[in-house]
């Protein structure tokens, strides 16, 4: 993009712009990129051709583009390469541009060998995406930590491609995410593609008990193992497996024994009943003490929605978005889906949980914002002057609302903010406590301590994070 070499190339291979080369010889060098250099051999053979470097040279010229972020190595042969271009009869405004777009080399280029391999890695991935969603959001779950987009985002595509995705459970998950029989529900509403480049997903995805923070590998394989025909009690998984209460109340707390017919309370009320490890001589006469079944209030969906991505990072239910949804409505804030149908250069307000910063060292100063609702994702664009004026809420909140201008340029939508709020408060009003009587209740005097649910600010106990780039 600083070498000027993006854009150029974009535009003429979709025939918006013409393509010219300055002389046959360059032609030859040059034809397969449009007559733009895209890579490290192409601007070694603009050196030898057009500015009569000799081999020996154009080397010296390629590890000075190696040297990343180095400019000064290949400053150095600027009178070389446009005093070279001017002498053989080219024009002085157009050996000046080539060699800015082998000055962006300094920054980040590489040769085509690279370049081809990430193209085969990027058809290969897109093409396994289109025709397997199930397969592809699988290997992406497994594969955690990396990229850009968290577990939430992943499944929440996946979903949106028309695969069915189910929850963990102690009775159907492996530690890895696996592909069971059964097809999805097929392709979602305002999908694009299905029956021209894909058919529905034949397999479904199950969670896999790495999604539950905190549990170790060691241990759910042996929970995996030990399984059989399956589990019947929270008693029998303790019994046969020797999973801590600590590991057990993980599980519960991440509603993984939904196949015992246990809610995630009923679940936890019956792992913080268990008695403790009998000694052997008990153990051996078979005594257990039964506790009593309560009746559990059923917890509210914010609150569920909220344990869901505290526990696993990501939830099956309803979009926190979708919940505050009535909220926005009233303010006229437009979901995210319907951008693409929204005129160019209009005023439009948008909402969503942050998924991504960005704030590349080559963008002077601009952030670049994925939010994410319900309906999908709008990419904002801040602009230097604004991000001093928001500088906190753009940096720090969980969830924002922006104001500002729609963008479009083909299938590319950005709204340029002009106005952003943090409104990551309405997401503490989505959580509660699992359950207060479930708690342990603490002193007063511990609460600077220890703060007690529920009582710290500013949607900070709903537990949604970024991924932000600097």
């Amino acid at each position: 993009i600083q070498g000027d070499m993006v854009h150029p190339y974009l535009r003429r291979r979709e025939g918006k712009e013409p393509v010219v080369f300055p002389s046959k010889d360059l032609e030859q060098v040059l034809g397969k990129t449009l007559g733009v250099p895209l890579f490290q051999e192409q601007a070694m053979k603009i050196a030898i051709v057009a500015a009569g470097f000799t081999a020996e040279e154009a080397d010296q010229l390629r590890r000075a583009m190696a040297t990343f972020k180095n400019h000064g190595n290949v400053t150095k042969f600027y009178e070389k390469m446009v005093g070279g271009m001017i002498e053989r009869g080219y024009d002085a405004d157009f050996a000046e541009r080539c060699f800015k777009q082998i000055e962006g080399f300094g920054t980040y280029g590489f040769p085509e060998s690279h370049a081809a391999s990430f193209a085969l890695i990027v058809y290969v991935s897109a093409w396994m995406k289109c025709h397997y969603p199930e397969v592809f959001a699988a290997a992406l779950l497994n594969s955690q930590p990396l990229g850009f987009y968290a577990p939430a985002q992943i499944v929440r595509d996946a979903v949106d491609h028309g695969v069915r995705v189910l929850p963990v459970d102690v009775n159907a998950s492996d530690w890895d995410c696996t592909l069971e029989p059964g097809a999805g529900p097929g392709p979602a509403r305002g999908s694009v593609g299905w029956g021209v480049t894909a058919s529905p997903p034949a397999r479904t995805l199950r969670l896999g008990l790495r999604q539950i923070k905190g549990l170790r590998e060691e241990e759910m394989r042996r929970l995996v193992e030990r399984r059989g025909q399956g589990y019947t009690t929270v008693p029998d998984v303790r019994e046969r497996t020797g999973l801590s209460p600590a590991v057990l109340e993980r599980l519960a707390e991440a509603d993984a024994f939904a196949s015992m017919k246990l809610s995630r309370r009923e679940a936890l009320w019956a792992v913080r009943a268990l008695p403790p490890a009998p000694l052997p001589l008990f153990a051996v006469a078979g005594e257990r003490q039964n506790e009593p079944a309560a009746a559990l209030p059923e917890a509210a969906l914010g609150e569920q929605v909220a344990e869901d991505y505290r526990r696993q990072r990501l939830t099956l239910r309803r979009h926190p978005m979708a919940l505050l949804r009535p909220g926005f409505a009233a303010e006229n804030v437009a979901p995210n889906a319907r951008l693409a149908d929204l005129p160019p250069d209009r005023p439009v307000t948008v909402a969503g949980l942050v998924l991504v910063r960005q704030r590349p060292g080559s963008a002077k100063g601009v952030i670049f914002a994925t939010l994410e609702d319900e309906t999908g994702i709008a990419n904002i664009i801040v602009w230097p002057k604004v991000f001093e004026a928001y500088r906190a809420t753009v940096m720090r909140a969980r969830l924002l609302c922006v104001r500002g201008r729609l963008q479009k340029e083909g299938l590319v939508i950005h709204v340029v903010a002009d106005h952003i709020e943090d409104r990551s408060h309405l997401l503490a009003d989505l959580d509660g406590p699992l359950s207060d009587a479930m708690q342990p209740q603490l002193a007063h005097a511990d609460e600077v301590a220890r703060p007690m649910p529920g009582r710290q600010p500013g949607g900070q106990r709903f537990p949604v994070k970024s991924r932000d780039f600097h």
